[in-house]
Order: structure tokens, then sequence, then C-alpha cells
């Protein structure tokens, strides 16, 4: 028997995805503001809320796809790796440049990619590039490897490795279907 109600449910939902379109963009908007506005005053939280709100609902019709986060917790422990490892980049390259740019070996290394959305491939882009010591320099126009610049490229394969371990794999768990 049909219930009257089952066409209610998708016209509800489509109105709260208009209202809020991605509500864990809205949430680190928030947070983010917070963080540049080093207050969590009331003011400054609905600020940042309201920031938080109307950059995805403004920016909605640019998004070519409906970004949804399949892993939640991973996408967290991603987010404190990164976390983790920028501040030991930052330490190592200190160090790199203590020791005198004679004694660098950079080089570029080619990744191949396991990751096929334009979301990951772009948010394992960013990562690299925010990682001192690396960048991501090109995309393949068949956007299956991606040319990365590294400051002290010591050995090639463990940096491809830890690459796929610690930045890829997560993303592609957390932005693709496995």
């Amino acid at each position: 028997m049909n219930n009257p109600t089952d066409g209610a449910a998708p016209a509800a939902k489509s109105r709260l995805h208009r209202l809020l379109p991605h509500p864990i963009l809205t949430a680190a908007l928030t947070v983010i503001w917070l963080l540049l506005a080093n207050s969590v005053s009331a003011g400054q939280f609905l600020l940042g809320l309201l920031f938080g709100w109307a950059i995805p609902r403004f920016t909605l019709r640019f998004w070519p796809e409906r970004v949804q986060a399949r892993r939640p917790l991973v996408l967290l422990r991603f987010i404190g790796v990164v976390l983790y490892d920028i501040l030991v980049a930052n330490l190592a390259v200190a160090w790199l440049i203590l020791r005198g740019p004679q004694r660098l070996r950079p080089g570029f290394v080619e990744l191949p990619l396991d990751l096929t959305s334009d979301l990951a491939i772009s948010l394992l882009a960013n990562t690299i590039s925010l990682t001192p010591g690396t960048v991501s320099a090109r995309l393949s126009p068949d956007r299956r490897t991606l040319l990365i610049h590294a400051l002290d490229l010591t050995d090639s394969a463990a940096l491809i490795a830890a690459i796929k371990s610690r930045y890829e794999a997560p993303l592609k768990q957390v932005f693709e279907s496995c």
C-alpha cells in the first residue's frame, strides 16, 4: 500500500538541500572564520555561520557534483594526518634551509593516480602543495598522473608510497565508492 506522504520526503529533502547545500562545508567555514577572527564570541560565531551558509548557498550552481563524504571519521583522521605532516614538513624544510642549499636534491616525480573524482584529485593536489617541501606541478590531460616537485627528493618510490597511503587512499575512501 502506498503511503500518501512518500512524495513529501524527497520534496522536503530538496528544499533542505537548497537551503543548506553543504552542511559539512558550512561547519568548516564557520570554524575557519572563528579561527581567523581569533574569537568565539556570539557575534563572531553568528557571522561565521552566516558566511558558512552564504558561500555554499550562493556558489551551489558552480559545483559540478554534490559532495558526499562517505566516511566522515576517515576524513577527520585524514585532516589530522595532514596537519601533523604539515608540522613535521615545516621542521624538515627549516632544517634543510639551515644546512644550506648545496645539500638539497630537488626533483620531480610522477604519481600515478587511483582517484577519479575531480574533487578528490583537487584535494590531493592541494594537500601535496600545502605540505612544505612538495608542490603539485601538473595534472596529466587524462587525469591519471600528477607531477610533483619535491625540494629534497632522496627516494621517489618512498615519496609515492607515502602520498598514496597517507593522502590518496583516505580520499578514495571518503569521496569515491570503492
